[in-house]
């Protein structure tokens, strides 16, 4: 039992829950079968190439990199902990047991939450090499940056794990439909039939704390950057920082703008309509666009894709002769 029964004989205890998705038309669901299957065909063939070229160019292994295979990793369990499920619902029952749904809002927030964290961190690898150049590679040290993403991953976990039970601690008797293509909070907590203020406002105030500290410091690591990018006398030089900022700030105005739209917008249960557009900008589209926001924009990436799409097909010249 997950609390007391509500007066209403027709409300029932939720030991599953049903995902009304975007449509219930038959025609619609195929065509949105084949997108979301298309989209995270090449969620995965870009982001995995991101973190294959990273691990096997040399040339790669640096902080950046390291932070923006890491981010690529985030992606792609970001978009299969949603996507397969999704895909699921468009082909049978729209059915998910409570336990599924408890771990994949927690699988989500982890990703989400530790994504923030990443961003933070890659903004501030920015910061150094492009304010204090000389002191870059003393700061940034392996130590460093391993201590900076294991804190990220772990603020991911404590952060979700908050989420997750004080979501998932309510009465789920109001109704067994979720508003929603995936178990995302909001709509969570429009089901519960008990008093759900305490806990909207502790999902608020974890969802306010990472996204709005992390963007904060993003903003200043950039300032700071724009700053010092305006101070150059190289044109070449200031088009290349402005290039590879302007890159990371889209995506981090998608992911988080959508972000904070979604759970720090007052009256959020009246206004559930919108929320499944709203939710795939941060949970489809952002993982989808990433590889080509910060690799395929990037020089050095570029080049080491060119100098292994060279390699190949001299490697199999070799073995013909």
């Amino acid at each position: 039992s997950h609390g007391l029964p509500c007066a209403n004989d027709n409300y029932t205890f939720a030991s599953e829950f049903i995902l009304l998705g975007f449509t219930n038309r038959e025609d619609l669901q195929v065509t949105y079968f084949v997108l979301f299957l298309a989209i995270y065909v090449v969620t995965l063939i870009g982001n995995l190439g991101v973190i294959m070229l990273i691990r096997t160019d040399s040339c790669l292994h640096t902080p950046m990199y390291f932070f923006l295979s890491h981010l690529s990793l985030l992606d792609i369990c970001y978009s299969s902990t949603i996507i397969p499920q999704t895909l699921l619902n468009f082909v049978v029952e729209k059915v998910i047991s409570f336990v599924r749904c408890a771990t994949q809002l927690f699988s989500f927030a982890t990703c989400a939450t530790t994504e923030c964290y990443v961003l933070a961190a890659m903004a501030y690898d920015r910061y150094m090499a492009i304010c204090n150049p000389l002191l870059y590679s003393v700061v940034m040290s392996q130590r460093l940056c391993v201590g900076m993403l294991a804190g990220a991953y772990l603020a991911g976990v404590i952060s979700s794990t908050i989420h997750t039970v004080s979501i998932f601690r309510l009465p789920f008797c109001r109704s067994k439909r979720i508003n929603h293509f995936f178990c995302d909070g909001p709509p969570l907590l429009a089901l519960s039939c008990s008093d759900t203020h305490v806990n909207e406002v502790m999902v608020s105030a974890v969802v306010g704390f990472n996204v709005l500290s992390t963007t904060v410091f993003i903003l200043v690591s950039y300032l700071s950057v724009l700053s010092t990018v305006l101070r150059i006398r190289s044109v070449a030089g200031r088009h290349k920082a402005f290039s590879t900022c302007a890159s990371h700030l889209v995506s981090i105005a998608l992911y988080y703008g959508s972000s904070l739209f979604m759970y720090l917008r007052p009256g959020s249960r009246p206004s559930l309509e919108h929320g499944e557009l709203v939710s795939m900008c941060y949970t489809v589209l952002t993982p989808t666009l990433n590889p080509l926001i910060y690799s395929l924009r990037n020089k050095e990436v570029k080049e080491a894709l060119r100098s292994k799409t060279e390699i190949v097909p001299l490697w199999v010249v070799s073995k013909l002769c």
